[in-house]
């Protein structure tokens, strides 16, 4: 959930392709919409699928080294090597 100042308007300025702005202009007519709704909903969808892409990506190494690290490729360390290394990585 937001705040209501997380949720306040803040106008910035953008330089589209005159094809997005004919595609955008499409779409508010078609569906009874403003181009600020449509992008903001853009980069909405974006924005998540991106975050998504990253997860996945950090979750398929981790599946990787765990599986390296169960057949004997890659060393075991301990949960305290493995806060060092975080806490070092952080630092950086």
């Amino acid at each position: 959930m937001y705040t209501i100042q997380e949720l306040e308007k803040q106008q910035i300025g953008l330089r589209l392709p005159q094809y997005l702005i004919d595609d955008i202009d499409a779409f508010t007519q078609q569906f009874s919409v403003n181009r600020t709704d449509i992008v903001i909903e853009a980069l909405r969808s974006y924005l998540a699928e991106q975050k998504a892409k990253i997860f996945y990506t950090n979750f398929d190494n981790s599946c990787k080294e765990a599986k390296a690290i169960m057949d004997g490729e890659l060393p075991a360390t301990t949960l305290g090597e493995l806060i060092d290394e975080l806490e070092t990585d952080s630092n950086a």
